[in-house]
């Protein structure tokens, strides 16, 4: 089959790579749509020392299963694969398995390419209302939901959220819906304006003056860059609470006495709830088309992850059935 694959210094299409075959309790997929993400990219610089098939976010139909009712299903899948018998899974961290492999990012084949594999148990069935286009956006979602998952944000609270890119934008969306006074700080006025004409009530800055440092009860960081936590450090107030969603190559030092000394709480933020992000897009509640900049086969899959890595691109979406 074809698949885009990474060898540790290059990103290339490989015609002849072999077919997945499922073991016992796996689904074989055919990829339909699957999209490249910040997450790809930073592999490609050298994060997680990665090789293989790359991507994990992905819309897919069912071609083999035992379980027949799964066949012909459209799906979507989560990416950690855990062993299920550690004391992460028993104690319900599953996602957190000592023992786990990740889709596209550890000791697991991703799903740019015509086929993968998959547990049926980390499937989930994507709603009929669904185009491929939208239902592609659930993994990304799913880690914007993450975050109201981690804490409780309130209507009063000030929220700032770091970051303008594909996964800020889902960010900003979702922490709209808790009714926060929400401001995004992004590098890009034309992604900000697309932001404000799909989400209510939300401030947009492109920088942001002293007077605001140390003012907003939580700083979510989803920058992509390496100055990322510092930046939400000077933003947060006392006692105030900084979101971590940026996985980088590389990190720049940054001096952690004030975090110590203002009592900041940091959390890191990963994967999200599935099921809660279908159910978001389904009620459009969270809106992706304008998230999109194009969808190029599998077939340019090389000049795709390069309009990927431009300063400003929206999401690239590959079409594997091309």
């Amino acid at each position: 089959m074809r698949v885009l694959y990474f060898d540790g210094s290059r990103v290339f299409l490989d015609h002849h790579y072999p077919a997945p075959e499922p073991r016992k309790n796996e689904a074989l997929l055919k990829i339909l749509l699957a999209g490249i993400c910040d997450t790809d990219l930073q592999i490609v610089a050298g994060y997680m020392q990665y090789k293989g098939i790359l991507g994990h976010e992905f819309v897919a139909r069912v071609e083999r299963a035992q379980d027949s009712t799964w066949l012909g299903q459209t799906v979507v899948g989560e990416i950690n694969i855990s062993c299920g018998s550690c004391e992460q899974c028993r104690t319900g961290l599953g996602n957190h398995c000592s023992h786990r492999s990740v889709l596209g990012i550890l000791n697991k084949d991703g799903i740019l390419a015509e086929y993968a594999t998959l547990p049926l148990s980390n499937l989930r069935i994507v709603p009929p209302s669904l185009a491929p286009q939208q239902a592609v956006f659930c993994e990304p979602l799913a880690a914007a939901v993450q975050i109201s998952n981690q804490i409780q944000i309130q209507p009063t609270a000030r929220v700032l959220l770091l970051g303008d890119g594909k996964l800020g934008s889902l960010i900003a969306q979702t922490l709209a819906l808790t009714g926060c006074d929400l401001t995004v700080l992004g590098r890009h006025p034309a992604k900000l304006n697309d932001l404000l004409k799909h989400t209510a009530n939300i401030t947009v800055q492109t920088e942001l003056s002293s007077r605001y440092d140390r003012t907003f009860d939580v700083v979510v960081e989803a920058t992509g860059r390496s100055q990322g936590l510092q930046l939400a450090c000077r933003y947060v107030k006392p006692r105030g609470t900084v979101i971590m969603k940026s996985t980088l190559s590389h990190r720049d030092n940054i001096d952690l006495n004030k975090v110590v000394i203002d009592e900041i709480t940091i959390i890191g933020s990963r994967c999200g709830p599935f099921s809660a992000a279908l159910r978001l897009l389904e009620s459009r509640k969270v809106q992706t088309d304008f998230l999109i900049e194009a969808i190029m086969p599998l077939s340019q899959g090389e000049e795709a992850f390069q309009q990927a890595s431009k300063r400003g691109s929206k999401k690239i979406l590959i079409d594997p059935t091309r």
